[in-house]
Formats: structure tokens, sequence, C-alpha cells
């Protein structure tokens, strides 16, 4: 059977433009902290700052900063 609605895929969805190598180093850097069974913040943090990529400051993350960074590229 034939799906009625045309899918679409939306580049980029919400985004103006793709996203830039360090958005891209810290996308898969969460994503191996999910994969490795981490979903607390200080936890998180702890394996982004072993390793990487740094905060967007060039210094380690800490937990305030990495909220910050994600409610940043988020919005």
């Amino acid at each position: 059977m034939a799906n009625p609605v045309p899918l679409v895929n939306v580049m980029n969805q919400h985004r103006l433009a793709e996203p830039t190598p360090y958005e891209n180093l810290l996308g898969d850097a969460i994503e191996r902290v999910f994969a490795a069974g981490i979903h607390d913040l200080d936890a998180m943090v702890r394996m982004l700052n072993e390793s990487g990529p740094t905060g967007p400051d060039g210094k380690p993350w800490t937990a305030a900063g990495l909220e910050a960074e994600l409610a940043r590229l988020g919005a």
C-alpha cells in the first residue's frame, strides 16, 4: 500500500545552517555518554572532561556551563 502522504526529509530541521564542526564533536561526545549508560548531568560533565571536547571557552565543562551551552544550541 502506498503512503498517502509524501514524506519530506527536512535538512537541519529548525536550523539555518548545517552544524559546525564543534557542534558535531559535542553531539558525538554526548551520544557516547548516553551509549555508556550515563544519564545524570554530573557524570556527563565528568565524561566530557575526560574525553572532550572542551567547553566553548576552551575550559573544562561544569554542570552550569553544559546546561547553558545546550540551551544556547537548542535555541
